[in-house]
């Protein structure tokens, strides 16, 4: 294994050097953040689709970037692949105090919550709990983290009926700024609907990310039918569509 480990990591070296590829050499770690995070999409897309042979393509696709992007931070002077590898085995290590620490008896709930603590331990104290937070994460993916963040501090409501309650009165702000035509408050409102939906996933313990996903992929395996027979039958009405769309349902 570290054989084939180091001769990926001397791959990414000689890729980048004078007889290397002038693509490569051009990289920078600027121009490397959109295959990362496409890379990363796609691992996500093979766990989804159960497929062991396009995720062992696609985690392979991302070590390759992952090394790439070492080995042009320590051409730039900023660190080392070796700095990477051990401070992340420092910082494992310190975030598993139930495991190399004296308290072994944790819940996996429990280990989660040790986990945020021993986070924030780390951190500078006059440092906002919501540090940390990828700006660059999906919208979705953002709010959830943000407010776990905010529940761990406590800010978090008692019970699930809290939650719809709050659902229901964004909801009917909405509609009061959709009567009024006021396209900036519903804007504002429909966000707030998002947030507080979101909220109720993050409280039953639910991917907000992941539950859109699957819906997105269930409409898409969906309208196929849809577009197959628009294909074969030319257009039809929306009452025809419809129809297929129900038919669908039962195959899925």
């Amino acid at each position: 294994m570290s054989d084939r480990f180091d001769e990926l990591r001397d791959l990414v070296a000689f890729l980048r050097s004078g007889k290397g590829c002038p693509w490569d050499r051009a990289q920078t770690l600027e121009s490397l953040r959109p295959h990362l995070l496409e890379e990363m999409y796609e691992v996500c897309e093979a766990v989804d689709e159960g497929d062991a042979a396009k995720l062992r393509e696609e985690l392979g696709d991302t070590l390759f970037l992952i090394l790439f992007a070492a080995r042009i931070a320590e051409e730039d002077g900023l660190f080392t692949l070796d700095d990477v590898i051990g401070e992340n085995h420092a910082k494992m290590r310190s975030r598993h105090g139930h495991v190399f620490g004296e308290r072994k008896d944790l819940a996996a709930h429990e280990v989660l919550d040790e986990w945020e603590k021993s986070k924030r331990a780390q951190k500078p104290p006059d440092q906002s709990v919501m540090a940390g937070v990828p700006k660059t994460y999906p919208s979705l993916l953002k709010a959830q983290r943000i407010q776990q963040r905010a529940a761990s501090l406590g800010f978090d409501w008692d019970k699930v009926d809290s939650v719809f309650d709050k659902i229901k009165e964004e909801i009917k702000e909405f509609e009061e700024a959709r009567d009024a035509k006021h396209e900036a408050s519903m804007k504002d409102e429909l966000g707030d609907i998002l947030f507080s939906l979101v909220n109720l996933a993050r409280f039953l313990g639910i991917s907000a990310e992941d539950a859109l996903q699957g819906t997105i992929s269930k409409f898409l395996w969906r309208f196929s039918h849809v577009e197959k027979e628009i294909a074969s039958r030319g257009r039809m009405t929306l009452a025809e569509m419809d129809a297929i769309w129900d038919r669908s349902k039962g195959k899925s």
